[in-house]
């Protein structure tokens, strides 16, 4: 059989075999009657023992399984469009192809098909490089409408509550009552002061790019927390068990370590559960890449199912206490992160807590 429309004067061959897209025609008998350089070069074939000669199926080997139904589609005179990530002949490596099948159509007959094969793998990786950078964006707009919800509430509530004192100091029949009123203006400005201060931690946070890392002793920080938290350990009568290794060391941030162990801790102790005496055991695991640490209490627990997805973000409470501020596991988290570690928590309600933090080995 003759191709239908063959590129036979010298410049059209040319043409085709110096463009990168591999093309090709297969009668409807599956036998090649056209490749160009392109196309032999990708199946490592000589023009003298393809042309004329070879059966598709013969070629494509396991991947004419996977092309069948295009190849019955334009057989049947369907014009097929399709997308394969494909191995490399010397099997290294892999690219994208955007695959063509043009049927060839002759008084309603169909004689074969063109095939037109082109390479997209850096369309491709320019998509994943932007789904990449869509993500980051998205989620950094994200951070930064969380943020921004934050600083509008918090000041929307701090003008309202002070127009509101100011309007009643300003009608205040006696000294006594503005006295008091006075106290409660004191007190809001205190609280905005140190709602401003949270806020300026976070930014500090978010613009530090390079932390300082030092070996660490892990027994020392965990001795030097309960030393500060002494009066209220001794209060709540918890009983703390370290069962860290003396000579566990970890690769950390001083103020961000003391920090970690003082939320997670404090946490605990805020979060006890007053009917049975509060314990808290610190155990430590390590493996080539990882030192974790496990930092358990039998507290009030913290039900993930409801609340986990909010468990780190910003002024999130779960109990209902007067003084949580909720921005201790928020600070806590991105510390972790900073130093290239990871914190995640099991946790129930009426079970307790049970915080694991990763630290690079």
């Amino acid at each position: 059989m003759e191709l239908p429309h063959p590129p036979t004067k010298t410049l059209e061959l040319k043409i085709a075999d110096n463009v990168s897209a591999m093309l090709a025609f297969w009668d409807k008998d599956l036998i090649c009657r056209f490749a160009n350089a392109a196309y032999l070069e990708w199946f490592g074939m000589r023009q003298e023992d393809m042309i004329n000669k070879m059966n598709i199926q013969e070629l494509l080997g396991p991947l004419y399984e996977q092309n069948l139904p295009y190849i019955t589609g334009a057989l049947n005179g369907r014009a097929q469009v399709f997308e394969k990530e494909i191995t490399l002949p010397d099997g290294k490596g892999k690219r994208y192809a955007l695959a063509n099948y043009y049927p060839e159509i002759e008084n309603g007959e169909v004689k074969g098909f063109y095939v037109h094969v082109a390479d997209v793998s850096p369309i491709k990786k320019l998509e994943k490089k932007l789904k990449k950078s869509n993500a980051k964006v998205k989620k950094q707009n994200n951070r930064l409408l969380n943020f921004a919800n934050i600083v509008s509430h918090n000041l929307k509530s701090y003008s309202g509550n002070l127009e509101s004192l100011l309007n009643l100091y300003e009608t205040a029949d006696s000294d006594e009552e503005k006295a008091e009123i006075w106290n409660y203006l004191q007190s809001l400005s205190s609280e905005f002061s140190s709602t401003v201060s949270d806020l300026n931690e976070i930014v500090k946070l978010k613009n530090q790019k390079d932390i300082s890392l030092t070996d660490l002793s892990l027994t020392q920080f965990i001795q030097k927390t309960k030393n500060i938290l002494r009066v209220e350990i001794k209060k709540s009568k918890a009983i703390i068990k370290s069962n860290v290794d003396e000579e566990t060391i970890i690769k950390a941030n001083p103020a961000y370590l003391e920090s970690i162990l003082l939320n997670i801790l404090s946490n605990s102790l805020k979060y006890r559960n007053p009917e049975k005496p509060l314990e808290i055991e610190l155990n430590c695991f390590s493996s080539k890449k990882r030192i974790v640490l496990n930092i358990k209490d039998n507290g009030l627990g913290i039900d993930l199912k409801k609340y986990g997805k909010d468990l780190f973000g910003m002024y999130k409470t779960f109990h209902g206490n007067a003084d949580a501020q909720g921005i201790g596991l928020f600070i806590t988290k991105y510390q972790v992160e900073a130093m290239g570690g990871e914190i995640s928590v099991e946790s129930a309600v009426g079970e307790g807590a049970d915080f694991k933090v990763s630290f690079r080995n």
